[in-house]
């Protein structure tokens, strides 16, 4: 897929709306228009990257920009309790190759990772 054709690229550029929780020069975060906790918003970076290795590799210090902005989130939305969780692949639930984490909060949520 190339950036031309990315929903996420699209967002980032403004070419199509959503509603914008946070920006910096590296990141975005957005409010997610299906979402599966009463806060969920997706942090991605500017740059297009596939997936969260790939961000490891190519854009280290923006990702870890990536978790800064979604602990900013969550202190200012669910009293600095979340979830941060990143999908790779499309059998893991990836439906947009731009990587992205979802910030999850705002509730119990009813699944125990550990």
């Amino acid at each position: 897929m190339s950036t031309t054709d990315c929903i996420f690229c699209k967002i980032i550029a403004g070419e199509i709306p959503s509603t914008r929780v946070v920006e910096t020069d590296n990141v975005v975060a957005f409010r997610d228009i299906s979402p599966k906790a009463p806060v969920h918003v997706l942090v991605a970076p500017r740059t297009h990257v596939p997936n969260v290795a790939a961000a490891a590799r190519e854009i280290p210090e923006v990702l870890a920009e990536m978790a800064v902005v979604a602990q900013q989130i969550a202190d200012a939305e669910c009293d600095g309790e979340y979830r941060l969780i990143f999908n790779t692949g499309e059998k893991a639930g990836q439906t947009v190759f731009h990587v992205h984490g979802h910030v999850l909060g705002g509730a119990t949520l009813g699944w125990d990772p550990a």
